[in-house]
């Protein structure tokens, strides 16, 4: 696995949007914590645009991504939000240039589509906070400033609580995935995921309980899930049910599926799409240790 150059004050890094539309206020304040930590900032020529729920038409987008990707100046590229469209965008792009001198590239839910394709190629990236939750009431969030530390080059460790749906075992394996829904749009393509070996990461928002269970039986009979060699759930925010209820919870939904396979599985691990939002480096080796007195998941 290959990690981009880490990040020293005075670095050049860009702000772009790639999928939905942001609200300048907020991208502008998140630009202004970075340059206040001493780095210098690029946005995007089309970064505030908007065209419906885009940030602008897909060859706008895809435009101020290649420029930040072929900018030799710029060592991290930072996400403004996420919503909808990267796979739009991703279809557009040259990443020779990329190749040949990586960056980190900053970011989570549609995001998921930019980590697969690293993942494929076997660059580390960064599933982290974007401009909304750099801080909140007018305070720096834990999740940016462990972010910002991680791209400073610190190994990520964390202890997570016990929690009643998990595994208890130990594995080892290249951290993959991201957002549940995406992982599940790009099954069948050129981004659909390598899981030998691998420990997956999974979040969602805003679904309702059949449809995590459709993707989760997806994963399974698509042999995802039997290859993998640990699991970590993060938040599965806002699921809900329609007029009948599904009647299990994602927790239940998620454990069932995995019911048949031995490797351990870690449920409540804080990341997603609410705060905290904590940093997670897609590529890097981690170790999961699990018992029933804790969990805890280390770079190695």
């Amino acid at each position: 696995m290959k990690f981009p150059p880490f990040l020293l004050p005075g670095d050049h890094v860009a702000i772009i949007s790639p999928s939905g539309k942001i609200e300048r206020q907020i991208a502008e304040r998140g630009a202004e914590i970075l340059r206040n930590l001493g780095f210098q900032i690029h946005f995007g020529s089309h970064t505030f645009d908007e065209d419906g729920i885009f940030a602008g038409p897909d060859v706008i987008r895809a435009a101020d991504m290649q420029q930040a990707l072929d900018d030799r100046r710029i060592k991290a590229i930072f996400f403004s939000r996420g919503g909808y469209g990267s796979i739009r965008t991703h279809c557009l792009l040259n990443w020779s240039s990329f190749f040949k001198k990586p960056k980190w590239l900053i970011g989570f839910s549609d995001i998921t589509v930019f980590h697969a394709f690293l993942s494929k190629h076997k660059i580390a990236s960064i599933h982290g906070v974007m401009t909304a939750w750099f801080e909140q009431d007018g305070k720096l969030t834990e999740s940016f400033t462990e972010m910002m530390e991680l791209l400073h080059g610190k190994s990520p460790h964390y202890s997570v609580k016990p929690n009643q749906y998990n595994r208890t075992g130990s594995a080892s394996g290249a951290l993959c995935g991201g957002n549940l829904s995406i992982i599940q749009s790009l099954r069948g393509t050129s981004l659909d995921i390598d899981p030998k070996g691998k420990i997956l990461f999974i979040e969602d928002i805003g679904e309702y309980h059949y449809h995590i269970d459709r993707m989760m039986q997806n994963l399974k009979t698509g042999k995802i899930l039997e290859k993998i060699s640990g699991l970590i759930i993060g938040y599965f925010t806002a699921i809900t049910d329609r007029e009948t209820p599904y009647g299990k919870s994602s927790s239940m939904i998620i454990r069932e599926a995995v019911e048949t396979y031995q490797y351990p599985v870690i449920f409540g691990f804080p990341s997603g799409h609410e705060l905290p939002n904590m940093p997670l480096i897609l590529g890097s080796k981690i170790q999961l240790k699990v018992t029933k007195e804790e969990v805890v998941i280390q770079t190695v």
